[in-house]
């Protein structure tokens, strides 16, 4: 058997908590049953329900808090007092090497900024990045930043793409990732400077990279590239476009099978192949977005995910440690700051 695997979770943080919580890590403990969880939480709403999960409560601990960040609490209002709120807490237990890594459904803003302060970014990287699952037509993809830097510079987005490269590599099994930053079009004058300035060190510096060169909007879901590297400005932008526009087709489906009699009975013979469409389609299978460059496995859930979703960000944390990706990730950035220092070095004496 593998070694047990321990994940702190905040209890308390997510629009349904701490009951999605709970209910995630159950179906969490029986898909994954090398997984243990630390679980930071008021006691007084998290013990009763414990106590039903027969299963999850064998393998998992409470440690009683009752402060909580909150959906609207400023990043920096958190930073100053919220050292003993739920999502703190378990934070802390990465950085003392209680558990393994982080899933925390709560404040996002709150999230990033606490993570950086404790856990801190692996050696050769300067900012984390949000980074996800994207479906596409040849499977899956990983988009990054989808938020956590609205400005990049050139340094940055080449980290991304080293960083989305391993994480591509490692967990969804491509075995060369194909690399692409998103920009305005895909010829070498397009785009902003630092987009411009990244592509040129993608091309030039003789990465181990499989680098595309620019990819437009519509190349997203064509799986043209299996790594996506953007700044967190319209990464965000991206995500939030691919899920609003998958929810206008579901709606636009509906409305079309209940237009008519026919149409219904059209239903009845279509239901298996609109079954796999929304299956295949479903943003619970996608949930989890990775905060990668940091010194430790924090996952952030969607506020506003159920049990099955959050039970997917729990998988893709304990997926992350599994797999050692921030050790893969900091081992790619030393050989490569090791190679530019020699032909740094190289060109000095040239």
């Amino acid at each position: 058997m593998s070694e047990p695997i321990t994940i702190a979770l905040d209890a308390m943080g997510g629009d349904n908590a701490p009951h999605i919580v709970l209910a995630g890590a159950n179906m969490a403990r029986q898909r994954h049953p090398d997984l243990r969880f630390l679980l930071f939480g008021d006691s007084a709403q998290i013990e009763d329900r414990l106590r039903k999960l027969k299963g999850l409560s064998e393998v998992a601990e409470l440690h009683h808090t009752t402060d909580v960040v909150k959906s609207d609490d400023k990043p920096s209002q958190v930073m100053r007092s919220g050292r003993s709120t739920s999502m703190r807490l378990a934070i802390d237990a990465v950085k003392d090497g209680r558990a393994d890594g982080i899933v925390s459904a709560g404040n996002t803003g709150a999230l990033m900024a606490m993570a950086i302060l404790v856990l801190r970014t692996l050696p050769g990287i300067d900012r984390p990045a949000m980074t996800s699952f994207f479906p596409t037509m040849r499977g899956e993809s990983v988009m990054l930043d989808l938020g956590a830097n609205a400005v990049c510079n050139a340094k940055n987005l080449v980290q991304f793409s080293i960083m989305g490269e391993v994480f591509a590599r490692t967990v969804l099994g491509a075995p060369q990732p194909k690399v692409g930053l998103l920009n305005i079009g895909s010829e070498d004058i397009k785009g902003t400077e630092p987009l411009r300035q990244a592509a040129q060190i993608l091309r030039e510096s003789d990465l181990p990279l499989d680098f595309q060169g620019f990819i437009e909007g519509d190349d997203i879901s064509t799986g043209v590239v299996d790594v996506i590297v953007t700044d967190g400005f319209t990464g965000n932008v991206a995500l939030k476009t691919a899920e609003g526009t998958a929810k206008l087709i579901s709606v636009f489906v509906r409305e079309a099978f209940r237009s008519s009699f026919a149409a219904k009975i059209g239903y009845v013979f279509a239901k298996r192949s609109l079954d796999k469409l929304r299956l295949r389609t479903d943003p619970r299978r996608y949930n989890g977005a990775m905060l990668l460059g940091l010194n430790g496995v924090c996952v952030k859930s969607h506020g506003g995910t159920d049990a099955l979703g959050f039970a997917t960000a729990i998988g893709v944390a304990a997926d992350m440690i599994r797999q050692a990706v921030n050790r893969k990730i900091s081992d790619q950035v030393a050989q490569i700051a090791g190679r530019w220092a020699e032909e740094k070095a190289q060109a000095a004496v040239s």
